[in-house]
């Protein structure tokens, strides 16, 4: 083989190296610092926001972890977006291998709460089934991720 030749594999295996480290680099820092998200559009401004209300009967009122480390811990739902995952800004903190560092949200509308994956590796399940879209979450249906189980209760 030439020297020529001998040149171009070793760059070429050189780039190949640096890929697979640039490639490494940029999985790290999606599972601690999270997915980059698009800006939000601008939007119109809008009335100012309605004040909280009791919940109407039927409408759950708590948040509560059935299962897993934090089996016990209760959130109160209000009007606020509930964030779930590993990241320490999240609304409920999980320390799961399992969840990913903004794994799911739980969010209010039209009056009923919505439970969303964020693009999380392993998935949020409703009941039995994964979730791939927002889906309305009915009274008492557990939510699970890794091995934490959710429900909203009255």
């Amino acid at each position: 083989m030439s020297e020529l030749t001998l040149l171009l594999i070793r760059l070429a295996f050189l780039a190949l190296l640096w890929f697979f480290v640039i490639a490494a680099v940029g999985v790290i820092r999606t599972d601690l610092f999270g997915a980059r998200t698009a800006p939000a559009p601008a939007r119109k401004p809008t009335k100012a926001p309605k004040p909280v209300s009791k919940p109407k009967r039927g409408e759950p009122r708590q948040m509560v972890v059935t299962g897993g480390p934090l089996q016990g811990t209760v959130i109160d739902l209000t009007e606020t977006p509930i964030s779930i995952g590993r990241a320490t800004d999240a609304t409920l903190v999980l320390s799961d291998d399992y969840a990913s560092s903004r794994h799911a949200r739980l969010f209010p509308q039209d009056g009923q709460w919505i439970v969303e994956d964020l693009g999380s590796t392993n998935g949020t399940y409703l009941d039995r089934s994964k979730v791939t879209r927002p889906t309305p979450v009915p009274l008492g249906v557990p939510i699970r991720i890794g091995k934490t189980v959710i429900e909203l209760r009255k």
